[in-house]
């Protein structure tokens, strides 16, 4: 008898019979992705789950993270499970915690946490040709076996800290956003960040009210549009309850938008010049409206295309800047001190906080994030490195049987995470229906589908900002080691979510 949301509790811990592996799937992640593939995976009808998780909880970002100012930068109608409305959201954009307590409410409802262990470090994972699943390696030596792995580490998971020249004798406190001290006080300090990416967009305005004197290291700006936030009335959030409908609704209306401003003009550049230049002059207005100072506003103002690099929401960041304590720095970093900060322009200030805001290395170390040998001995990640970072519909991967590769190139689709989840566990659900058809267990994407694949989403990103706008200045992490931005998938959200549920069943061998 399976529950509600088809997983049946009884079988979930049930032992494997005499030659079947450990686990029927193997998850690497408990975040949004995880969940959500453990959550199809369930309703297909396969309950013997092990999701591994490396940190202490669930949630991935929105447990790893916790830095002053944390919220989501997408509204929080559109950042949910379509599946999974929440309708108690306090804000437009919700605050991290609520996220946490969102993630936290879906393993419950689904009954993943029987599936999760935490503090699980995976280090490796091999196809075994001749058992036919996959057996995956564990920090400290212990080895489970899978019949097909899934891995949803996530895209930022793998912190970047610069490599400056005398980082390592600061002798003041330094903080990564990642791994943020909550027993620790700015009340008077004198503060660095690094970075001005999305997480400083967020962090500057809450450490500014604390610190005595904030300097703030850029070395590319970030386009920055108004962010309609507010918080939601009780009122609306009864009516969500009542009538999810209305929630619906309000998550298709902002998806619409989102779509037609910070999609369309980016993906589409060559025909949607117009929605890219509307998007890039409703920034600069931002720009300018906060920001009096023409040598500060020119400082903030990007020198790339809007959507080379990703762009987001504030109405505090800019004004952050005109405050007396705070500076905004613009030459490049030569060392650092145990005391100080000096630049190239031989500029040096004192400070004793350094806090890191500089993102995440996606394409050295995230891509895989674990070390993955298919058939034959063959390396996911030097396979990638030397044929191209490439993935058929953002999954699967010829050479890797019974592998899901959540986060893989071209897999990012749309605007919210979300969409891309759920456009997957599409794929997952079209896919794991014919393996039951045909009474098979084991799967594995054709070469001609992958090649034909990779050759469309290649022409058509080809009409993309990446490709026909000024990206160079951008620095963006949607471009991999080889100038390829491998990791959006440059079709609408739409059609990802058609095409995930009706490739064509041709494009895998089963058996």
């Amino acid at each position: 008898m399976q529950d509600q949301h088809g997983i049946a509790p009884s079988e979930s811990a049930a032992a494997p019979a005499a030659g079947e592996p450990d686990h029927e799937a193997i998850i690497v992640g408990a975040g949004f992705g995880g969940m959500g593939a453990a959550i199809q995976l369930g309703r297909l009808g396969l309950t013997r789950l092990a999701i591994l998780e490396r940190g202490g909880d669930l949630g991935g970002t929105w447990h790893v993270n916790r830095y002053p100012g944390l919220a989501v930068d997408i509204a929080s109608f559109t950042y949910s499970y379509s599946f999974a409305p929440n309708p108690h959201w306090s804000r437009m954009f919700a605050p991290g915690e609520e996220l946490k307590r969102y993630a936290e409410h879906v393993a419950d409802t689904y009954g993943l946490r029987r599936h999760m262990r935490f503090n699980t470090v995976v280090e490796s994972a091999r196809w075994d040709e001749r058992a036919r699943w996959w057996e995956v390696r564990l920090r400290g030596g212990e080895t489970l076996t899978g019949r097909y792995l899934v891995t949803a580490t996530g895209f930022l998971s793998q912190p970047k800290v610069p490599d400056l020249p005398g980082i390592g004798t600061f002798a003041g406190k330094v903080v990564h956003s990642t791994d943020w001290d909550d027993t620790y006080d700015l009340t008077g300090r004198r503060a660095a960040v690094i970075g001005t990416g999305a997480t400083a967009v967020q962090l500057i305005p809450v450490v500014a009210r604390r610190v005595a004197e904030l300097t703030v290291y850029q070395r590319t700006p970030i386009w920055v549009t108004p962010k309609l936030d507010a918080p939601i009335p009780p009122v609306v959030r009864r009516l969500f309850a009542r009538l999810p409908v209305t929630q619906r609704a309000a998550r298709v209306v902002n998806s619409t938008v989102l779509e037609a401003i910070m999609v369309v003009g980016v993906l589409h550049y060559r025909h949607a010049r117009l929605a890219n230049r509307g998007a890039e002059l409703l920034a600069r207005a931002h720009l300018r409206r906060q920001v009096r100072d023409p040598e500060l506003r020119r400082k903030l103002t990007p020198r790339y295309s809007f959507g080379c690099k990703r762009p987001t929401f504030s109405n505090t960041y800019f004004p952050s800047f005109t405050l007396p304590h705070v500076r905004l720095e613009t030459s490049p970093i030569a060392r650092v001190e145990p005391d100080a900060i000096v630049t190239e322009d031989g500029r040096r200030t004192e400070i004793d906080t350094l806090l890191l805001a500089t993102g995440f290395d996606l394409w050295e170390t995230n891509f895989p994030a674990l070390r993955i040998t298919g058939r034959d001995g063959l390396d996911l990640g030097g396979w990638w490195r030397a044929n191209r970072f490439q993935a058929y519909q953002g999954l699967t991967v010829p050479g890797f049987p019974n592998l899901l590769s959540l986060n893989s190139p071209y897999s990012y689709s749309g605007l919210s995470y979300f969409t891309t989840i759920e456009a997957q566990m599409r794929h997952i659900g079209r896919l794991f229906g014919e393996l039951r058809r045909r009474g098979s267990t084991v799967f594995e994407v054709t070469r001609e589908a992958n090649d034909a694949f990779l050759d469309r989403v290649t022409r058509l990103l080809g009409d993309s900002v990446f490709t026909l706008g000024n990206c160079a200045p951008a620095r963006s992490y949607y471009f991999n080691q080889h100038g390829e931005p491998a990791l959006l998938r440059p079709t609408a959200t739409l059609s990802t979510l058609r095409e995930a549920g009706r490739f064509p069943l041709s494009a895998y061998d089963y058996a």
